[in-house]
């Protein structure tokens, strides 16, 4: 069985996490395969939208609690293990962000604890109407603290708080209301109306899409004043594409963008 599987329809990667029986815990194999699977994306042009999905009945439960149950039989209780887990998951989700094709979670029946973190994450999301979403570590004794970074990124701060501290859950209406996701849709629907979102973008120009993901999440960090000075100088990139000078010719002339991609 492939942990990860791939398939690739056109310039639409579809990254499907493939342990139902433990419904996509981000064990060390799903880690690994998961950075592995969007680090060769990230070198392949011909890839301009990924969506991430789950086999089974959930989207990902989170962290694998029996592989961190067994960290704690080393000499330190497990704290070198835990800290080395808590890298390289910070680590995919760094990758997730910054790899030059968006990523689009389709979510479906839980996400919760890291796999909440793991929809914030994605660049946009579109769940089912039944998913539900939480960081409900607190109820067993462990504050969702890294999880919490990227939660509190996408909705706001008080509600964030409400979730991380009472641990309970939220449903895809609430969440789209949230911020956290994008689109809720029927689950009969859901594989479709990702699909099409991706299409959607996968059609634009490849490269001007790229050049505004790394600009998107650069300008975040930035004061107002030194965000424009650096996506000025971004568009200035941009405008010298030749692709983006095709694009904005066949605009004015009524026809369709003859682009090399």
């Amino acid at each position: 069985m492939t942990i990860v599987e791939m398939e690739c329809d056109g310039a639409v990667a579809r990254l499907t996490m493939n342990a139902p029986a433990r419904l996509n815990a981000l064990s060390d194999e799903m880690l690994a395969a998961l950075q592995s699977r969007l680090d060769e994306i990230a070198h392949r042009p011909d890839i301009r939208v990924v969506i991430l999905a789950g086999a089974g009945k959930a989207f990902c439960a989170g962290h694998d609690l029996k592989q961190m149950t067994a960290l704690r039989a080393t000499r330190d209780n497990g704290a070198a293990g835990f800290k080395d887990l808590f890298d390289r998951c910070a680590r995919l989700m760094a990758r997730i962000q910054s790899l030059p094709q968006p990523v689009i979670a389709q979510v479906h029946g839980i996400a919760t604890a890291a796999g909440c973190q793991l929809v914030a994450t994605c660049d946009m999301a579109v769940a089912a109407d039944d998913t539900r979403f939480g960081v409900n570590g607190v109820n067993i004794g462990l504050f969702c603290s890294t999880p919490m970074v990227a939660l509190s990124r996408n909705i706001p701060r008080k509600q964030a708080f409400e979730m991380l501290t009472t641990g309970a859950f939220v449903d895809a209406t609430r969440a789209r209301e949230l911020g956290l996701i994008n689109r809720v849709v029927a689950p009969d629907q859901l594989r479709a109306e990702t699909s099409a979102l991706a299409r959607q973008i996968a059609d634009k120009l490849g490269t001007a899409v790229r050049i505004g993901k790394q600009a998107f999440y650069a300008q975040l960090a930035l004061p107002v004043a030194q965000a424009y000075v650096y996506t000025g100088d971004v568009m200035v990139e941009n405008m010298l594409n030749p692709d983006t000078a095709e694009g904005i010719a066949a605009f004015l002339e009524k026809r369709a963008p003859d682009w090399d991609q």
